[in-house]
């Protein structure tokens, strides 16, 4: 579908008969007044009472007016109206909204795309296209045919009051590019397009809504600047213009007399020397611009005799009509001239299909109009734009994190913001929030002290304005606090601007700066993910905000492979049948499989689904979030101690063929010390299951004195929970009862088979400390955690993070006689004071996806190496014949029916734990799923996770999501 032929700026077009016939038969229908009808397009509100809705009654019966302007409401209750005035309407109604960033600018409940300042800051105008596109379509489906957009001035001066952030910028080639991909976008997808402001409103400091502006330029001026975006979008085929209400003395010195107004500019300028053919619109006829200097009706009168085909925002219809039918019999205007105009009007019906018009379908509409592939365009137009404008020494993107403290302090925001949520995803981020644009001094100075251990205090700009004489709404207090951290303090801050790029000229001595232009959860998501180093910044100013900032500053930042937070539809999957995931959460909580769960999934390095269900315990007191923290049980085994057994695989300081004895001289003599490394990592070297060792440690149901104090001092140190604390001794007896255990009886000459044991990761934790002659904690929080940013991944969380973080397990009523919470729930490893290594480690989702994340890319992550080899792969790949095992690493069943889908490809491992959790990586897929939840609260029996088959459901859900490849 293209644009309208008949307004075709280079000649007089004929249409076909068809359309022909329907006009000149619509024609024939109307009587002089009707036609007269035609030419308004009156504003209708979904959102106004009855009174309101019986005037457009009126207007639309009685008056025949052409067309309505939908202005606030909700998509529904519009729709609606649109087939209650589309029924009454002797020619169909053509219906228009202002949409210059998506139905989101005039309704409720709709998506908001990106204003034209944001636009402005991409490098590829292929998004905006798409964005068009999406905009078109949601209109059609909301049963409007026009747009008031794009916005084709160009915006040189800083002090516009109306235009601002709704111009491309202040480039006229950017703006005409950019304004021509918006065209067509909403033109091959059905909808008109209505370029504006003609002649121009980018220089201008006065905001035509409330008086009349004044354009000094002369023609020469006009013509090499403001016009230029005109006359391209004029040859591009754009179907409508609305013209401004400005004053141009210097085209028309007639006093007070607005463009609108001007039949010089209206036919002189546009219609003749311009040669424009399409429909011309004024600018809402009820601004102060124009309806200042004269009544209702004449107003109109004037507009039709300037020139201009529909009449906009009419104050008064039945008086414009009188007036106008007065003016066509004292000869003011000719009935020509007026047929000309709705004949015009009537092709533009025909364009837009509505000489078949069908009513808006109501069933669905919500759903329509949310349509996933919308999501993937807006956050495409959100990376594309944010600009790093200062970087000393290449700060951005954040690296070594283990070594780098970093804070947030968001001003104007919530409490609860993305963009400090977002933050959390990469580090543990101090965090701050001033709710209060214009805090006191006070509530800056307060938060400075707690500021003393921090690196990097990233100052987030929330809630902006876009008047200039309000600072775009950055109070003093915001300033000052900038200006004292980085002229008083060593700390490097970074000054995060989520509003008008005009508003960096106050920012111009910070060394760290960046512009996200707007301020929403996109732009909240993207920007960490900048400074992070997920994603790459490439956006240029669009404008100048100052000498030193210039139109085009912009400092490309590079990527350094940290997990992006998207859209499903921007790697292939789904969204729709993800959303089944939550069907199968609510059917466990509902029948008590576990109280609550989180559930993650990343495809292609970007986590597309991240959720948290239920609660902490049945009570449903405390509502699960992303940031519970979960005990992950037996994930610890391939999460801690196998990391540390890769690495030293990987730096050449283990043989996976030597056995035990050779790394651990100290079985030498027993039966564990001809036991080879890959059988022991495969779970075929013969060993039980476990050992219930705990019951050594108690007698007659209470815990012995000889293991256990009820206070910490030097000989019990090991909290096994608190107020009971284990004998320092403790772990040298549990390896000893674990060397003497016997192994599981085999046939004569035959290998062991396939037997899942905690035990060989007792053995394996013996070596890896061993070999690096440090504990386990100390070696992965130093060279694997810290460094990969992980705050949660953690053994004994307590002594990092509150309790009321972290979600209860068992309440133990044979051991420990307590709530577990906070400490490991597996005895053995509770015994250690919860440093194990089969079990013990905590983390939330987020985190364990992170170092899966680095598994699954071998190593690589965040810009940093963590293996040198391809370790992990050859660690992942099944080892024997009728094992499914890696390394450590567990794999899909090979009858397929095992823990993970069917679905899963050969490549795939992870780990399940006890405690009721999940962690999958499929590299062939480049996928990973993670399952956390608390299944054995209250009690350990509970087996309805595994009954109900939850996991693998959910497992099933993600593979069914991924789109096939064509």
């Amino acid at each position: 579908m293209g644009p309208l032929m008949s307004f075709n700026p280079s000649e007089e077009h004929i249409a076909p008969p068809r359309e022909q016939q329907w006009v000149d038969s619509v024609m024939t229908t109307l009587t002089p007044a009707q036609r007269i009808g035609q030419l308004f397009m009156v504003a209708a509100y979904s959102n106004k009472p009855q009174n309101h809705v019986s005037h457009i009654d009126s207007l639309v019966s009685q008056y025949n007016i052409g067309g309505l302007m939908f202005m606030q409401g909700g998509p529904k209750r519009q729709a609606i109206l649109t087939n209650r005035f589309q029924r009454q309407a002797k020619v169909p109604l053509l219906i228009a909204m202002d949409a210059e960033w998506g139905l989101d600018m005039r309704l409720d409940s709709t998506m908001h795309f990106a204003r034209q300042m944001t636009l402005g800051a991409m490098h590829d105008d292929r998004y905006v296209y798409q964005m068009a596109r999406e905009i078109a379509l949601k209109m059609k489906r909301l049963g409007v045919n026009v747009s008031f957009s794009p916005v084709l001035d160009v915006n040189n001066n800083a002090n516009n009051p109306v235009i601002g952030n709704r111009s491309f910028g202040e480039s006229k080639e950017a703006v005409s590019r950019y304004g021509v991909a918006y065209i067509r976008g909403l033109q091959d997808h059905g909808v008109m397009a209505v370029a504006k402001h003609f002649p121009g409103h980018g220089d201008t400091d006065i905001d035509s809504h409330y008086d009349l502006p004044v354009v000094q330029h002369d023609m020469q001026r006009l013509t090499d600047v403001e016009l230029y975006p005109f006359k391209q979008s004029f040859d591009a085929g754009v179907m409508g213009v609305m013209v401004a209400h400005l004053y141009l003395p210097k085209i028309d010195s007639t006093k007070n007399q607005a463009a609108t107004l001007s039949k010089p500019i209206v036919t002189g300028l546009l219609k003749d020397k311009m040669q424009y053919r399409g429909l011309v619109f004024t600018d809402a006829l009820n601004m102060q611009g124009v309806s200042r200097f004269y009544k209702p009706g004449e107003v109109d009168l004037k507009a039709l005799m300037a020139g201009n085909d529909v009449l906009l925002f009419p104050e008064d219809v039945p008086t414009a009509i009188e007036k106008i039918t007065k003016a066509v019999k004292k000869g003011q205007i000719t009935q020509d001239e007026i047929d000309h105009r709705v004949r015009k009007i009537l092709h533009a019906k025909y364009w837009a299909g509505l000489n078949k018009y069908k009513p808006v379908a109501l069933d669905n509409l919500q759903q329509d109009l949310e349509r996933p592939a919308s999501r993937v365009v807006q956050e495409q137009l959100y990376e594309h734009a944010v600009t790093v404008v200062e970087n000393e020494g290449n700060l951005i993107p954040f690296r070594n994190l283990d070594t780098l403290s970093i804070a947030s302090v968001a001003v104007g925001a919530s409490v609860n913001n993305t963009f400090q949520e977002v933050m959390g995803n990469y580090a543990p981020v101090n965090t701050f929030t001033i709710p209060d644009r214009f805090a006191p001094d006070s509530a800056f100075t307060n938060i400075i002290p707690q500021l003393e251990q921090n690196d990097v205090v990233v100052v987030s700009i929330h809630g902006m304005n876009n008047t200039p004489a309000r600072n775009y709404g950055v109070g003093t207090g915001t300033l000052a606090f900038i200006q004292y951290l980085r002229e008083r303090t060593d700390k490097k801050v970074v000054v995060a601007v989520m509003g008008n790029a005009y508003s960096l000229k106050m920012f111009e001595d910070n060394k760290w700066l960046v512009n996200g232009y707007e301020d929403n959860a996109v732009s909240q998501s993207l920007v960490p993910q900048v400074l992070f180093g997920a994603r790459a910044a490439v956006g240029k100013l669009p404008v100048t905000a100052s000498a030193k900032y210039t139109a085009g500053t912009g400092l490309p930042t590079s990527t350094l492979g940290r997990l992006k937070y998207g859209v499903p539809e921007s790697v292939g999957m789904n969204s729709e049948t993800l959303a089944q995931i939550d069907n199968i959460a609510t059917e466990a909580i509902a029948y008590a499989a576990t109280p609550g769960m989180q559930v993650l999934v990343v495809k292609d390095g970007t986590v597309v689904y991240d959720k948290a269900y239920g609660h902490y315990t049945y009570d449903g007191a405390k509502p699960v979030t992303k940031n519970t923290i979960y005990d992950i049980a037996s994930i610890t085994k391939v999460a801690a101690t196998l990391q540390a057994i890769m690495f030293l695989a990987d730096q050449g300081k283990i043989n996976l063929d030597d056995k035990l004895v050779t790394y651990l001289p100290e079985v030498a003599g027993t039966n564990k010390a001809n036991l080879l490394m890959r059988d022991i990592l495969a779970h075929q070297a013969g060993l039980k299951p476990g050992i219930p060792t705990w019951q050594k440690t108690i007698d007659n149901r209470k815990l012995k004195d000889t293991y256990y104090a009820s206070t910490q001092n030097d000989t019990y140190m090991n909290e096994v929970i608190p107020g009971v604390y284990s004998i320092n001794s403790m772990e040298d007896s549990l390896w000893a009862w674990t060397v003497r255990t016997p192994l599981r009886a085999k046939p004569a000459n035959a290998s062991y088979d396939y037997a899942y044991s905690d035990l060989g990761f007792y053995i394996m934790k013996r070596v890896a400390e061993t070999m690096l002659n440090q504990p386990i904690e100390d070696f992965l929080d130093q060279n694997i955690y810290a460094p990969l940013g992980l705050s949660t991944l953690t053994y004994t969380p307590l002594l990092k993070h509150p309790r009321e973080r972290i979600a209860p397990t068992e309440d133990d009523t044979y051991f420990r006689k307590n709530l577990i919470r906070g400490t490991v729930h597996d005895q053995g490893a509770a015994m250690m004071g919860g440093v194990g290594g089969h079990a013990g480690l905590f983390a939330n989702a987020n985190d364990l996806a992170i170092l899966m994340q680095m598994n699954m890319n071998n190593g690589n992550y965040g810009g940093h190496r963590y293996f040198s080899t391809d370790v992990v792969s050859r660690f992942a790949q099944q080892q024997f014949d009728g094992n499914r095992r890696g390394l450590g690493w567990d794999k899909p069943a090979l009858d397929g029916n095992g823990p993970t889908s069917a679905m899963a490809s050969p490549s795939t491992f992870g780990h399940t734990g006890f405690t009721g959790t999940a962690a999958w990586a499929d590299p062939e897929n480049k996928l990973i799923y993670i399952f956390l939840s608390n299944r054995v609260y209250p009690d350990a029996s509970n087996n309805k996770l595994v009954k109900y088959n939850i996991r693998t459901r959910i497992h099933d859900v993600i593979y069914r999501a991924m789109v096939p490849k064509t």
